[in-house]
């Protein structure tokens, strides 16, 4: 490499360097000091009580033992105070005022000090200013990364060097060598101490990250478990009912036609609650049940479980439930327009536990079913009478009206139930298929009874 290159390379360096330099130190943002742990006003008093003193100690040694004017000493030891206070919020401008501050006191002392006006002062960092100056570069090497508390130190260093080395005086007590040491040790203590307060920062974090993977691996495990009972039960005893109604024609010498249909709609049943079961024992399996793939069943070679029930069969629906024994009133009005997939099965699924909740806690009552179709969306209520009977125990848990509020509210919609004056009980949903605040009103009038 040429001398020319060699010189290019250097300089390139060292504006590097300065440019480096410019950006860390040359800043006036904003650092807090953080609370401590057991008093959160305790360091803030301590460093005011430390900066008042440094004040006082500044402007007391500057003007009678270093011979500085009243004013200029004042000005000084003000300075070098409020750097302390300054260095809880903006520690990087507090450094510069400190430093600022030294550099001016210092530089007035040694033109006493040449003029012979006062002889053996602690020079060029006076005692208050020392300690002026740790406090804020431990405040300093507290909150800022490690290259910006070692270049504030190699500054530091290099003024002192310059001012007492290079400059120099005669009749003084020197104080850089220990000023420099005292420096290193507070840099480094205050570097030691936000790298081990970082460090149990981080070990928060990834326990908390721990704690949280724990949790979603145990969800997990709950839902195998959950599909795993529901396979080994459930489904079990669907197949026996299935295969029993499949069978029990043959059984019976000349069965009747009433006998064969009822049967045939068992094992119609069977089979439907056994797909919805494969499809919900998919889910649960799934680490993401909205990814789970679609796969084929090895036995039949067909898709594990049919479409998502919609409205279109909202009248088998209605069959099945008076077939087990309920009266049930059928009013759609509006124009039956393709919904949403997400509309369409949430108000199928609203309408199916709200009769199979008749079903269960309203015997001998009667039941309506209400389907208003408007332009932004689609009201469904469903209404029973006062049951006939008494009502019997159910084993449920409430989980069929947290289902469909949690269906309403996923698709912006509303659900009210509750229990009507004449006895009666009612489900009212409305689920919306726009954005809300559309304006809304029937679509053509197309009504029909089933």
């Amino acid at each position: 490499m040429t001398e020319t290159g060699s010189r290019q390379l250097v300089t390139g360096r060292i504006r590097g360097w300065l440019h480096v330099l410019r950006e860390d130190l040359w800043t006036l943002r904003v650092d807090p000091l953080p609370p401590s742990v057991w008093v959160r006003w305790l360091p803030h008093g301590v460093l005011c009580l430390v900066a008042f003193g440094v004040s006082l100690g500044a402007m007391a040694q500057l003007g009678d033992g270093g011979g500085v004017g009243p004013s200029l000493a004042f000005a000084i030891g003000l300075a070098q105070g409020a750097a302390v206070v300054l260095a809880m919020w903006r520690p990087v401008p507090a450094w510069w005022l400190s430093t600022g501050a030294m550099v001016v006191g210092a530089l007035e002392v040694r033109r006493q000090l040449l003029a012979g006006g006062t002889h053996g002062f602690t020079w060029p960092w006076s005692a208050a200013g020392l300690i002026g100056q740790l406090a804020v570069l431990l405040l300093l090497a507290l909150r800022v990364p490690a290259r910006v508390a070692v270049e504030a130190l190699a500054v530091t260093m290099l003024l002192t060097y310059l001012v007492e080395g290079v400059l120099g005086a005669t009749r003084f007590q020197p104080t850089g060598v220990l000023a420099v040491t005292l420096f290193t040790v507070v840099v480094v203590l205050g570097t030691a101490l936000r790298g081990r307060r970082e460090a149990s920062r981080a070990l928060v974090e990834q326990t908390t990250l721990t704690a949280e993977e724990r949790s979603r691996r145990t969800l997990l495990e709950e839902r195998s478990r959950i599909a795993r009972e529901l396979h080994d039960v459930v489904a079990h005893h669907m197949s026996v009912i299935s295969i029993q109604a499949q069978v029990a024609p043959h059984l019976v010498e000349n069965p009747s036609a009433e006998l064969r249909e009822n049967l045939d709609g068992i094992r119609e049943n069977a089979l439907e609650a056994l797909t919805e079961l494969r499809r919900v024992l998919g889910v649960l399996r799934a680490e993401h049940p909205g990814t789970a793939e679609q796969s084929a069943d090895p036995a039949t070679g067909t898709a594990p479980h049919a479409p998502q029930p919609t409205l279109d069969r909202l009248d088998a629906l209605v069959e099945n439930t008076r077939a087990a024994g309920l009266t049930v009133e059928v009013d759609v009005r509006g124009a039956n327009r393709p919904l949403p997939p997400g509309v369409d099965l949430s108000a199928y699924r609203i309408v199916q536990e709200a009769l199979s909740n008749v079903l269960r806690h309203a015997p001998g009552a009667t039941a309506s079913v209400a389907l208003v179709h408007y332009v932004h969306g689609v009201d469904v209520r469903v209404v029973n009478s006062r049951p006939t009977r008494s009502v019997p125990s159910s084993p449920g848990a409430g989980h069929g009206l947290l289902g469909m509020r949690e269906r309403a509210a996923m698709l912006g919609g509303t659900l009210r139930t509750g229990p009507r004056p004449d006895g009666g009980y009612e489900v009212a949903a409305y689920l919306p298929t726009a954005p809300p605040g559309a304006p809304d009103h029937v679509t053509d009038s197309k009504d029909g009874t089933a």
